[in-house]
């Protein structure tokens, strides 16, 4: 079967969209911009990469050296495109699942997304599409504001340890066959890949990093990801010790995908992850 030879694969070869870097900071609208301005600056450029089959490495990922890593875990959550269901049954699995993966002594989870192409087209509302643009969602200066966002009363003290956003990423309800998660391992990225981005808001400013093409970057993948594994990926860590920091990843174009096959749908929850103080 396609799907067997699939995972068999040491390495596939597909297409990575870059930021071209310019000097000139990028910015992002997430709402409908002014007259006359582009909803995204910033000139962009495909690379042919290869991308490696995690399932095939001889040892296990880690959050603090590549930056990511895939659990088993089974939901008791019955439909995840349901808001109310994630919050109320999933959130709190998550929590636990991040507790126990990274010994954080606390997990504060702050938003979720559905990325699905079908449920955009019918018009779900806040129902996104894969980003097939290689990025981190925060920067230096973004993941600690997250804090001071979120947790204001708190903030002066939760910025004196460690914390991290690590994000939980799985199948909404199938197995992924096309258009998967293409991570980045973070100990191939240099400092001067990361370009910040502004994300701008009706309300806010927000940053993250765009990527300029590097051919040291090493690139992985699960194939045919199933609805009972999550891939944690870890977006931010305020320690500055040589653990990863700024993993970034991309959705991508799997030429190896069989035709006709559903398109991806899938579900990441955001959260903050606060460490004990020896951490």
């Amino acid at each position: 079967m396609d799907g067997d030879r699939q995972i068999q694969s040491d390495a596939i070869t597909a297409t990575m969209t870059y930021l071209v870097p310019t000097g000139k900071k990028p910015v992002s609208y997430q709402y409908d911009p002014p007259p006359g301005v582009p909803l995204r600056s910033g000139t962009y450029e495909d690379r042919s990469v290869q991308i490696r089959n995690a399932r095939t490495l001889p040892s296990d990922l880690s959050l603090d050296r590549e930056g990511f890593a895939i659990v088993p875990h089974v939901t008791k959550a019955k439909d995840l495109s349901d808001d109310a269901e994630v919050t109320a049954v999933y959130y709190p699995e998550v929590e636990q699942l991040v507790k126990q993966a990274t010994g954080a002594s606390r997990v504060l989870i702050f938003d979720h997304t559905i990325r699905s192409a079908p449920l955009a087209g019918a018009g779900r509302k806040g129902i996104r599409e894969p980003v097939k643009r290689v990025h981190n969602d925060y920067t230096v200066k973004s993941g600690p504001q997250r804090v001071r966002d979120l947790v204001p009363n708190e903030a002066d003290e939760l910025l004196t340890r460690r914390f991290a956003v690590i994000n939980v990423w799985r199948p909404l309800r199938r197995t992924v066959e096309d258009t998967p998660l293409g991570l980045l391992d973070a100990r191939s990225i240099a400092p001067q890949d990361l370009i910040a981005t502004d994300l701008v808001y009706p309300d806010r400013v927000g940053e993250t990093y765009a990527v300029a093409y590097n051919p040291a970057h090493r690139w992985l993948y699960f194939p045919r990801q199933r609805a009972d594994e999550a891939v944690l990926l870890k977006c931010y860590d305020s320690k500055e010790d040589g653990r990863a920091r700024f993993p970034a990843h991309s959705a991508f174009d799997d030429p190896t995908a069989p035709a006709g096959v559903p398109p991806r749908e899938s579900i990441e929850v955001r959260t903050l992850v606060f460490f004990p103080p020896e951490n």
